[in-house]
């Protein structure tokens, strides 16, 4: 088997079992994954709560907190890898970038934990380090490839300026890149036009069909029935959880039953409890207390449980880079009514595979749910065309086929 490191940001998190699932899938291509991180989760509400979470960081070997013994074994690396590694090193930091003088002399100590990687991989007999994220992490694996280090490539799997600075560096030096979207891949070629860039492959995020797959048919909801609709995501104010419960509210206005299920939380990492605050005094206000509930982190296993019971997935994202809760949504053959951005746009032919909506509008969720009450027949035909889209497009094999393919041509280059 060819052992490969996997980098992933402060691990494990609650949206992280996508890279568990394409972890596995690799290991059926003849991939060994070891996971590497930044450093673990801050503990909150927000803390991984999946069954394999005490497994996995176990066996996650953590960056920081950076030992003093790490700083020594790291200096010596540095040294080993002579002036020519060094050069290479300023030049990354300190030639031309769209960073500041400051911001700069910040990469310096990503120099030292890059030279720990790097011996760490030695160690263990790791070929490449895939990195998922293009933030610091990104860095990390730089400085260790200029260092001497395996060599290292990115998945992109949001715009580029929620990953920081310094991307013409770190994708540059990267033997292969991945971005999850062609509105991304868009993004990449305008940000980083005339930059000698490495092969770069669209793969989306994607579930594992198996897992995410209905143990009951569908039953599609009628008029008078109580309507079961489920949502997924942070408590954050892009995901927009305020318009589902205004939709809720609208809903029980014109006399129809409904229940709203919210699974998530908001981020260990925002400080910011305005919004959730809000959130959660809103069904209050809006007469819907009732109607509402808030379900926080849960498992796998409950996410699947509460799209089973639903009618009904929605999502009032103001914008979403692609939805890997959309895509377990269309798995398990529920019915996905979600806003429209660019990349829900590419998942979701609207009327086809499910149904797309305007952002910060409601009432069009109001309608779209009236209309299906009246047509179950169409309901459970964007059911099972969800369930077709993903099994072609959007299951977890297709990412670790592309990140296979990188790391076999970036091993024939170097030999």
């Amino acid at each position: 088997m060819t052992k490969i490191g996997f980098l992933i940001p402060e691990f494990p998190g609650q949206t992280h079992a996508f890279f568990m699932r394409e972890s596995d899938e690799l290991r059926k291509l003849g991939f060994e994954t070891t996971l590497i991180s930044t450093k673990p989760p801050t503990k909150g509400e927000s803390t991984s709560v999946h069954q394999w979470t005490e497994s996995a960081t176990e066996k996650t070997h953590y960056l920081f907190p950076f030992s003093l013994h790490r700083f020594l074994t790291a200096f010596k690396q540095i040294l080993l890898a002579g002036p020519f590694s060094w050069g290479k090193c300023f030049k990354s930091i300190f030639g031309p970038s769209d960073i500041s003088i400051s911001e700069r002399f910040k990469l310096l100590p990503f120099v030292l934990v890059g030279a720990h990687l790097k011996n760490y991989c030695q160690r263990h007999q790791l070929t490449h380090v895939h990195v998922h994220s293009c933030a610091n992490a990104a860095n990390v694996a730089m400085f260790s490839r200029l260092l001497g280090g395996p060599s290292y490539s990115l998945t992109l799997h949001g715009p580029m300026h929620d990953y920081g600075k310094n991307h013409a560096q770190k994708w540059k030096n990267a033997s292969f890149c991945i971005v999850i979207t062609n509105e991304l891949m868009d993004e990449v070629k305008t940000n980083l036009r005339g930059e000698p860039l490495p092969p770069i492959f669209i793969a989306p995020m994607g579930v594992n069909i198996n897992i995410f797959q209905r143990d009951k048919p569908y039953i599609p909801a009628n008029m008078g029935d109580q309507i079961r609709l489920v949502s997924c995501g942070r408590l954050h104010f892009v995901k927009a959880h305020d318009d589902l419960i205004r939709a809720v509210a609208l809903l029980k206005d014109k006399g129809i039953s409904v229940i709203l299920n919210i699974c998530g939380t908001k981020d260990s990492s925002d400080k910011d409890n305005q919004y959730t605050d809000e959130l959660f005094d809103l069904p209050a206000k809006l007469g819907v207390k009732d109607q509402v509930n808030f379900l926080g982190s849960i498992s796998e296993t409950r996410v699947k449980d509460e799209l089973q019971s639903a009618h009904f997935f929605c999502l009032g994202s103001l914008k979403e880079p692609l939805g890997v809760a959309i895509m377990e949504a269309m798995a398990t053959e529920t019915p996905v009514i979600v806003t429209r951005s660019p990349g829900t746009a590419e998942m979701i032919e609207s009327g086809d595979n499910g149904i797309l909506v305007a952002p910060r509008a409601p009432s069009e969720f109001v309608e779209v749910i009236e209309h299906l009450l009246q047509m179950p027949d169409k309901a459970i035909f964007l059911s099972k065309a969800g369930r077709k889209t993903v099994e072609e497009r959007f299951h977890s094999g297709v990412s670790a086929a592309k990140i296979a393919e990188g790391v076999m041509l970036s091993n024939e280059k170097t030999q």
